[in-house]
Parts: structure tokens; sequence; C-alpha cells
């Protein structure tokens, strides 16, 4: 076994990283502290929060900064044009890096804010600067071939870059360039990328998207193909509400993260099955 216990964290925009902020505090609070896995494997939001926690990062801290009034900060939304954009570059033939990649060319030429603004956001929100010593990958897809990349400590690449890419969700935010190609959301491959956890005796997963392209690819196959004790947590009917139609709205953070703290109670022994 390559480690005993992995925390994949998914992708869901703002409201996700207040969300899973929200139900990882609410565990550690009924005494399932999630923080000490062995890997994190963060995916878009997940990136951020897994980062974080990566870099050991307090729970409380992180849920208090959730619970802080969004001033100044640009909300965003995915259009149904961006959602139908997004829809066709996955029904047209071809490979699944060939559709992504497809739907990369629109990222590039999409009107979106500066990269350089992107950057500054992630260098104020990340609470450490390098690559953790704790097992952190951290997932992003290629624009121009659609491969799938986990970058980790060993890759080369700064830590800003590596979140900034995998947050980059296509024609809302601009593909990040490292190393002379540009890369965007790693949710374009899948929601939470759960399958970066093989060789670990026991994953959880907290995802706060779990739909996929096709059922195979969904968190729950994923983590069922590992064949070890696993858990996908996934929000609740009163946290769907709590979080929105949109995930990139920054006003919805505070309610996100309140339903996830609430949540945790539930799927606490369930995740305490799996974990200790």
């Amino acid at each position: 076994m390559a480690g005993e216990r992995a925390l994949v964290l998914g992708g869901g925009g703002v409201t996700g990283i207040a969300w899973e902020t929200g139900i990882l505090h609410g565990l550690a609070l009924e005494g399932v502290d999630l923080t000490d896995a062995d890997l994190f494997v963060g995916t878009s939001a997940g990136s951020v929060v897994a980062t974080q926690l990566a870099g050991g990062a307090s729970l409380s801290d992180l849920y208090e900064g959730q619970l802080l009034p969004p001033d100044g900060e640009i909300p965003a939304r995915l259009t149904n044009w961006m959602v139908l954009r997004y829809a066709l570059s996955y029904v047209m033939p071809g490979t699944a890096a060939a559709k992504r990649a497809r739907l990369g060319r629109a990222a590039l030429k999409a009107r979106t804010p500066s990269e350089a603004s992107r950057l500054a956001v992630f260098e104020h929100r990340l609470s450490i600067e390098d690559w953790p010593a704790r097992a952190l990958k951290v997932t992003a897809v290629d624009t121009a071939d659609g491969k799938f990349v986990a970058f980790d400590r060993d890759s080369g690449v700064p830590l800003v870059k590596a979140v900034a890419s995998s947050c980059a969700v296509p024609l809302v935010w601009p593909p990040v360039t490292i190393n002379g190609r540009r890369y965007m959301d790693g949710g374009m491959r899948s929601a939470a990328n759960v399958d970066l956890a093989a060789g670990y005796s026991k994953v959880v997963v907290v995802a706060p998207l779990t739909r996929a392209a096709s059922p195979a690819a969904t968190p729950g196959a994923q983590a069922a193909r590992l064949g070890v004790p696993s858990i996908v947590v996934s929000p609740d009917k009163a946290a769907l509400a709590a979080i929105g139609s949109n995930l990139l709205d920054p006003a919805r953070r505070r309610p996100a993260a309140e339903a996830g703290l609430a949540q945790a109670a539930s799927v606490a022994e369930a995740v305490r099955e799996v974990w200790n």
C-alpha cells in the first residue's frame, strides 16, 4: 500500500470550498478529524481546501474565514450558454481527452479577467506559498491536448499556479500558464478524481458535485473501483438549498459553510467507520 488514509476533495466553486470547510470542521467537532490524512487530493474548489489542510491550517480558522462577508469580491456565474458549451464539447465524437481539448480551445478564446488578476486572488486565498511536506495532489487539464495532470511537490510547478489552474473554470476564468502550456479546471476530467487515491487503504471523499458524463465516472463509482473501505459525502437537501444555483457566488459562502457544519453530525458515524 502507498499509504493508509486518503482524503479526496472535489470541485464545486466558492460555495464548494465553504461547504467542504464546514463539513470537515463539523466532523472534527464530532471526533472525526480528517486532517490527519496521509494523502490529500484536491480538484478545483477542493484543491484550495486540500492545500490549506496539507499545509497545516486550522479547520476552525478556515471555517471562521468562510463566515466573513464577501466585501469586495466579484461574483461570477456559469451561464446557460456556458453549460450548453460544456455539453456540446462532451457529446461530440472523440476520445475523452479530445473532448476536453475542444473545451480547452473555447476556454482560451473566452473573454475573462486577466490571468495575473486571478493569480493574485490565489496568492491571497492560500495560507501557504510552497508545497507542503505532506502528500498533496492538485489536478488540472491541459487546454491544448486535454491531458489530465496531477501536480505535486515533485512537479516543479509553483503551488499557487497549480491551485489556480485547478480552479480555472473554462469560459469563466482564464487558463493558467505553466511552463509554456495553459491549464484549466481539473474538474473537467472528473468532479473529484478519486482514482488518484489508488494504493491507499481507506478513502474518504468529500464532493460538492457528484454528477458525471457517465455513471462510471461519478465519485461513488470511482471510489468503489478502489476496492478499499471508502465513503463519498455530498451535500444533503438542506445544504443544496443553502448552496443555491450559483456555485460561484461569494454571497452564498456563509450559508454553505453553515450547512456543511450542520450536516456533519448526520454522517459522522459512517465516516468514522471508514477512517478509524
